[in-house]
């Protein structure tokens, strides 16, 4: 293993946005402020995201996916070709308006006009890649840090489960011919990040979860769609996406919803486990494990001796920090599945996965950045 293999602490990707960025990209949203002044008021914020996990001590650092309304606009703001409309910070607040915080959220709008990939929208042409959304980032924060960067990209999973193919059989005859539009961009991405000097490559794929979430495979089914044959078409989308790109450290991140404290899906891993861990090619597995939602640590004996488990022990949905005690209990329960050099931990997910955020300060976030360090500290000094 190199060293991005093995080290201790990890972010998933997403920061919570600053009031003062917030309040300036409404203005510049509604024209009342230029792009560079807005630029330069954004980089400021990034880096001040930068020296809150410098002096948190991780291990590496991300630009907080600042510059994204959502996760998944890695994707969905840097291609062509779907239908698709508009979106701006006051668009994403309203999407969660009727949500309770801690329970299930059924996202009501996944067919309406938007953003692609954060809806499930058509195409009306062939997918093209106009902007590496990622890359930008990538060669925005990079000077600014002596830490490793990361970035995360949306995964081909979740793409394909937010693409509409009904209504694109004029532009794409099959789900296959979709997949493999998605695989050539996102393996250009990926490639032009590694030229870049990009060493840690995060994949998100909030969909694996749905393959053990009850109401997620009914609604495949009612769309006609067979969840074995996504879930086997996505792993091979994601093995051809992180082939052969020597030096870069490919990660994988899996959750269950993320929305203002709200989450999407439930369900254990055991059903996903043994495919998941052996067929894909990343080196370290970001899993959700901060609740009950998530299931026992007994899925982990399925993970090959070449591979680490980020353990997603601190919740970004509640402001409590956990007890240093605690966590690491349960990175000791952990253990007896995978061997504790092979073990890690970070947050479940990114504080603020949307514009919106999740319901917590950004003095709480600070606190369980550092609480993260402090336990990895003590159980592997």
């Amino acid at each position: 293993m190199n060293s991005l293999e093995r080290i201790r602490t990890d972010v998933v990707g997403s920061l919570l946005r600053p009031q003062r960025w917030k309040e300036a990209r409404l203005q510049f949203e509604l024209g009342k402020l230029a792009a560079a002044e807005f630029a330069r008021l954004e980089l400021d914020c990034v880096k001040s995201h930068l020296a809150l996990q410098e002096s948190a001590g991780l291990d590496v650092v991300s630009d907080g996916e600042l510059s994204r309304l959502n996760f998944q606009d890695s994707f969905g703001l840097a291609v062509s070709g779907y239908d698709t409309a508009r979106e701006d910070v006051a668009t994403h607040e309203r999407r969660a308006v009727g949500g309770t915080p801690l329970a299930r959220w059924d996202i009501p709008d996944l067919a309406g006009p938007g953003t692609p990939v954060v809806h499930r929208r058509p195409v009306v042409r062939k997918l093209a890649l106009e902007r590496n959304v990622p890359l930008e980032e990538y060669r925005r924060a990079a000077p600014l840090t002596r830490k490793p960067v990361k970035v995360a990209l949306i995964g081909p999973d979740r793409v394909m489960q937010r693409f509409d193919h009904g209504a694109s059989r004029s532009v794409y005859r099959s789900v296959d011919d979709f997949m493999a539009d998605v695989v050539r961009i996102q393996r250009r991405m990926v490639e032009e990040l590694a030229r870049a000097g990009c060493r840690y490559i995060h994949i998100d794929e909030p969909g694996y979860t749905a393959y053990v979430d009850q109401p997620s495979l009914a609604a495949m089914k009612s769309r006609g769609e067979d969840p074995g044959e996504n879930f086997q078409r996505s792993l091979a989308a994601n093995r051809e996406i992180a082939a052969a790109i020597p030096g870069v450290t490919f990660a994988i991140h899996l959750c269950r919803g993320n929305q203002k404290s709200m989450w999407h899906r439930e369900g254990s891993y055991d059903a996903i486990a043994e495919q998941l861990f052996n067929e894909l090619p990343h080196r370290r597995f970001l899993l959700e494990y901060d609740s009950p939602r998530a299931g026992g640590f007994a899925p982990l004996r399925f993970v090959p001796r070449d591979k680490v488990v980020v353990l997603g022990l601190v919740s970004t949905k509640l402001p409590r920090l956990e007890e240093t005690g605690d966590l690491m209990r349960r990175i000791e329960a952990a253990a007896k599945y995978v061997p504790l050099e092979r073990l890690a931990i970070s947050p479940q997910c990114g504080f603020g996965s949307d514009v919106s955020g999740n319901l917590i300060s950004e003095d709480d976030q600070k606190r369980k950045l550092e609480r993260v360090v402090e336990v990895a500290r003590q159980v592997w000094r």
